[in-house]
């Protein structure tokens, strides 16, 4: 838990789990609380006064009740992230209930219908950004698949000192305020020595038309934030306790704003057994990365006193740690942050990245008609296919760019985009690591429903980096109109990231079961991270009736626009 008393010290450790409600009747209080992370005193939003908020542990097929009180003077509320429950239980203003005005206390009641790893936190205004949100741990009707001594969550986020409003104001006057690992003289003259001066002109020449940087990995960077665990900063040094030759279950948490992390403990290796809370085929990796909303336990069984747990960010700028060990006081070598990767060709024009070659990629708003197309969602009729009889047994490779794509809010369009799942992602290729991939993650059991899509909606991640607007097909959010999905139907969604960044694409409500681009199920997800020039498919049992949100989980993204309401009826 993190330090909410300028008299004390950021020095210290503790354990999560001083800070653990258990049982089906919570009571849940909203409030402003002065903190310390930097030596500066700041306000945070807190629930019962804590960063993180406490971790809830229920039990799955039970009822569970939660009186949330707000004490602030706006209004809040809170989303149970992952969680499969009524949309007037899912917390998002504006869309599945008003929010919770000040001095109220509204009840969440639900029952749990799932078991694993999931979190919750506000879905209003930039509260979540300032310290509101918390871990769930959901325990199986039938006990775990994988039995371990210990269990611990290990909860990562950011915070920055500065008012998130001011953060926000930054990036709509300059997308890169934040990034100081810009490209220099010596960087291209390195190009030249390396590629020709042609290449290396021509390289410049497109980063330029584009507006954009090889290096603009995050829009925000560890020049404002400071990177937490479990509530703690690097020099808190967070530490959990275990006994020798005991084997830990570590509930790893990504509860940041913005903030994707490479995660790894030096020495160890990794067991991933499950992703988004859903129980995986057991895989070991050296490393994993994760953004924004989403959850991987890991199984881990610690050789030495002390390992340390080393989290650094996508853009390297920064990191968080924490330690592993058999008594409190106990450090163990802290890795140094790696050297900044830039983009590469086909993270900016797909398969198309071969060569010289930089057709692959459409910069600019030529006025192509695409009227057929319409403005929404696109229901794509694959009525020509000839890899199957049936035309939806493996998702559409034809890409299709909505009209509304061509217009101010869109800076780039992808013509031929990767559907390989086997890319760890820029920075973690070839790092000598075995790095965990989409491709890696198999759920136990396979699909909860075997039918094949009956039809495709098709929606590209689209944006403009010099106007830091963010949207579906060049539509932000106010400008949209919903997904229809009907009651009952299976739906295959399609998702191309037309920009040159990561979004982690929550969906809400319901499950998306990833598919590689065979058609074949992959992994069931609540949240499932699109990396640049990527086309990914994912299958919705559209059975959860009501209004619900679907946005990227980079707070900021989803500020700027990218979100979208989703109704099932």
């Amino acid at each position: 838990m993190g330090n909410l008393s300028t008299a004390h010290s950021q020095e210290h450790a503790s354990s999560a789990k001083n800070n653990t409600l258990t049982g089906n009747e919570f009571d849940l209080t909203v409030s402003e609380t002065s903190v310390n992370f930097t030596g500066n005193v700041r306000s945070a939003t807190t629930i019962n006064g804590s960063i993180p908020a406490p971790t809830l542990v229920w039990r799955e097929g039970e009822t569970v009740t939660i009186r949330v009180t707000n004490r602030l003077s706006v209004s809040t509320s809170i989303h149970w992230h992952g969680l499969i429950l009524p949309y007037q239980m899912d917390g998002v203003p504006g869309i599945s209930f008003p929010g919770i005005a000040p001095g109220e206390t509204f009840t969440y009641r639900f029952k749990v219908q799932q078991a694993g790893t999931y979190w919750y936190h506000s879905h209003t205004g930039f509260q979540e950004m300032t310290g509101m949100y918390g871990s769930i741990v959901i325990q199986p009707k039938g006990g775990e698949k994988t039995t371990t001594d210990q269990d611990m969550v290990v909860q990562l986020s950011d915070w920055t000192d500065e008012n998130p409003m001011s953060v926000f104001a930054h990036l709509k006057q300059q997308s890169d305020f934040y990034n100081y690992n810009q490209p220099t003289a010596r960087d291209f003259f390195n190009d030249a020595s390396r590629y020709g001066i042609g290449k290396a002109v021509a390289m410049r020449k497109m980063w330029n038309e584009m507006r954009m940087s090889p290096t603009d990995l995050a829009d925000v960077s560890a020049t404002t934030f400071t990177y937490l665990m479990n509530g703690q900063t690097p020099n808190g040094n967070w530490t959990g306790i275990f006994k020798p030759g005991e084997t830990l279950r570590l509930r790893f948490i990504n509860g940041s704003s913005n903030t994707f992390f490479d995660v790894r403990i030096p020495g160890l290796k990794l067991t991933v057994v499950s992703a988004d809370g859903q129980d995986v085929e057991p895989v070991s990796v050296d490393e994993f990365r994760f953004g924004p909303g989403e959850t991987y336990d890991v199984v881990v069984k610690p050789i030495d006193e002390a390992h340390s747990i080393f989290a650094q960010s996508m853009d390297r700028t920064g990191y968080t740690r924490g330690t592993l060990a058999v008594r409190q006081g106990l450090k163990a070598e802290v890795p140094t942050v790696d050297k900044p990767i830039w983009l590469a060709m086909k993270d900016m024009m797909g398969k198309m990245a071969q060569g010289n070659d930089m057709s692959g990629m459409d910069h600019g708003s030529m006025p192509m008609d695409h009227s057929a197309m319409g403005h929404g969602a696109k229901s794509m009729d694959h009525s020509q296919h000839t890899m199957s009889n049936n035309p939806l047994a493996i998702p559409s490779q034809t890409v299709n760019h909505a009209r509304s794509e061509y217009g101010p809010s869109v800076d780039a369009r992808v013509e031929m985009p990767r559907t390989n799942l086997d890319d760890p992602g820029i920075g973690l290729r070839n790092n000598g690591r075995r790095v965990l991939t989409l491709a890696d993650l198999h759920t136990l059991g396979g699909s909860f429903d075997p039918r094949l899509p009956e039809r495709e909606v098709e929606l590209h991640l689209t944006g403009n980096m010099e106007r830091y607007t963010w949207s579906f097909d060049g539509l932000e959010f106010g400008k949209s109109t919903p997904v229809h999905f009907r009651h009952g139907e299976r739906v295959r969604v399609i998702l191309q990231n037309d920009t040159m960044m990561t979004h982690p694409m929550h969906l809400h409500g319901v499950w998306s079961d990833l598919e590689n681009d065979k058609g074949e199920f992959m992994a069931r997800r609540h949240t499932i991270p699109v990396q640049p020039a990527q086309r990914i498919s994912f299958l919705v049992t559209a059975d959860a009736l009501g209004r619900w949100a679907w946005h990227c989980h980079l707070l900021f993204h989803m500020d700027a626009g990218m979100f979208r309401e989703v109704v099932i009826s």
